[in-house]
This record gives C-alpha cells, sequence and structure tokens, in this order.
C-alpha cells in the first residue's frame, strides 16, 4: 500500500465521483479505478458503494478513510520536516487552535519570526482541546493553542497572558441588555449555543453542575457560525469576548456572566518530542515577545 494510491483514495472520497476525482488527480479514470480495485483487492473489502451518480464509502472505506487522513497528514510532516533542515529562511509550523483571543498573540510571535524567516510557511487547525491533543500525540502537529490546563506528563506547556471572558451574545434590541450582567437565572428557558468543551466543562462549573436546568439548543465549534445563528433569532450563544464582532454596525452585543467566568490558554507541545528547528525559533520569538514589559492582556486582545 504506498501513499499516491492512500491519497487517489482520499481524493475519491472527497469527490464521491470517479470522474471528477480523476479530473484533480489529471490521471486517466481507467487508470484510477485499477488503483481503486488494486487497493481493494489488498484489503480484501469493497471500499465504496456505488449509487446511481456517485459512489460512498462502505463502513470499511470510512474506517481507512480516517486511517489514510492520518498516514497522509504524517507523512506531509515528516516530509517537510527535513525540507526545512535545508531552508535556513522557512520552514513550516502546524497549529491546532482553539477558539481564543490568544490567537492573536500566537499571530504576532509568527509575524515576528517571519522577519528572519520570510520564508516560513503556517498550517493552522481549528479545533477544541481533544481534537488539538490527539493531532499532537500523533506527530501531526507541533504547537497546539488550547483553553485548558494541559497534561504535564504529555505536555509541555507555556501559559500564556491573555484571559478569556465568557460572555452571552445577544441582539442588541433584547430586553436583557438592560443588565449589566447575567446570572444563571436569566440563562434559565433560554436557547443556548455553545461549544462542546465549553459546556460540558466551564460552563458546568460556572452552574454549579445544573447545566441540565438550561436549554442547549446545539453545540458549536465557531463563534461566528452560532452569532449566525443569534442574527436570525434562533438563540443566543455562549461564547468569549472578542471572538464575535458586537461594534457600532452589529446587530449584536455581548453580556458578561455573573459570577464572572473566565478561563485561561496555553500553548502546548509534545513532551520527550524532538522539536524542529524553526519551532525552536517559534519558542524563543514567542518567549521574548512574553517578556517584553509592554505585553499586556489588554493590548493583545486589541491589536494584531
Amino acid at each position: 500500500m504506498d501513499f499516491t494510491t492512500l491519497r487517489y483514495f482520499v481524493e475519491i472520497a472527497r469527490e464521491e465521483n470517479m470522474t471528477r476525482a480523476a479530473n484533480r488527480l489529471h490521471i486517466s479514470q481507467s487508470a484510477l479505478s485499477k488503483r481503486l480495485a488494486s487497493l481493494e483487492e489488498r484489503l480484501g473489502t469493497k471500499l465504496f458503494r456505488r449509487r446511481s451518480f456517485s459512489i460512498e464509502l462502505t463502513d470499511e472505506g470510512r474506517r481507512l478513510h480516517e486511517r489514510a487522513q492520518e498516514l497522509l497528514q504524517l507523512h506531509d510532516k515528516i516530509e517537510s520536516e527535513f525540507r526545512d533542515l535545508r531552508e535556513p529562511l522557512g520552514g513550516t509550523l502546524a497549529f491546532g487552535m482553539a477558539e481564543s483571543r490568544s490567537v492573536r498573540l500566537i499571530a504576532r510571535a509568527v509575524r515576528r519570526l517571519k522577519e528572519t524567516a520570510p520564508k516560513l510557511l503556517c498550517r493552522i487547525e481549528s479545533g477544541d482541546t481533544s481534537l488539538v491533543t490527539m493531532l499532537l500525540e500523533k506527530g501531526i502537529l507541533d504547537f497546539g493553542l488550547v483553553v485548558e490546563e494541559p497534561d504535564p506528563h504529555k505536555f509541555q506547556a507555556i501559559e500564556l497572558p491573555v484571559v478569556d471572558q465568557w460572555v452571552l451574545m445577544l441582539p442588541k434590541n433584547h430586553a436583557l441588555t438592560q443588565k449589566s450582567a447575567l446570572t444563571f437565572r436569566d440563562l434559565k428557558g433560554l436557547p443556548l449555543f455553545c461549544s462542546a468543551q465549553g459546556w460540558r466543562g466551564d460552563i458546568e462549573r460556572w452552574s454549579g453542575g445544573r447545566t441540565e436546568e438550561l436549554s442547549l439548543e446545539s453545540h458549536v465549534t465557531l463563534p461566528t457560525n452560532g452569532a449566525v445563528f443569534v442574527r436570525e433569532g434562533l438563540g443566543f450563544l455562549l461564547t468569549f469576548d472578542g471572538l464575535v464582532d458586537a461594534g457600532e454596525t452589529s446587530p449584536l452585543t455581548f453580556l458578561p456572566l455573573d459570577p464572572p467566568l473566565t478561563a485561561h490558554s496555553y500553548l502546548i507541545w509534545r513532551r520527550n518530542a524532538t522539536v524542529t528547528p524553526i519551532a525552536e525559533r517559534f519558542l524563543t520569538v514567542l518567549q521574548t515577545l512574553l517578556a517584553e514589559k509592554n505585553i499586556k492582556a489588554n493590548d493583545l486582545a486589541e491589536k494584531s
């Protein structure tokens, strides 16, 4: 089983159509079909189920698809690391990032690093702590930005100086905007959107274990998507302050929770793992940035 065949398989799964996949891969459909047939014969199973105008993965195909993506990501990461050894003016950094204002600090450090490494490339995966730590453990990422304290046995960490505050996003014309902060009682009966991690973690603790008394409309991964549902009058978004536009032209505003609820963020990387030269340079730049006297939480929150 070679990586080229795995890439072909992943492309077929993405397109759900042999003709479109062949066109994107710039090979003939017959050659692609032979590759797929050889892969299915090698594994002793059918990977796709034919439909009228498309194909879909079988259960076995979905299992292979998950593993193939992991293998290809790791393969690409290894290749980029060795390629970077020959590139003193750049390299590739792979980040996994939670939604947090601390992203601005990471971006500032990357911008400063690019002054001496102009060919630097960054790859960014967005996700919650479970996804980020999983990709880190598999060696697919260099660094993760998470908003809960990491396992010190698995990861080295730098606590970042930006504290995220939980707020409720709501329409500016809503009656609750007459309040200065919202209590648990204020949230009862409201259709709420919130990240799964935040709901099970911070919100569960803030409510004293009473989240079952609140009305969760849906989990959302990206607060910008949740804000769209708020604009359409479908509910209210629990998120961090500063992640969604609530300026003068926005129909939305936010209110903090009472008692206040905050979250700390951490840059993490695998303990006992080999750090690439460009990753070492990034850490040096970040630590220098953090040591500067003019780096304050409010400054990082307002400037890119």
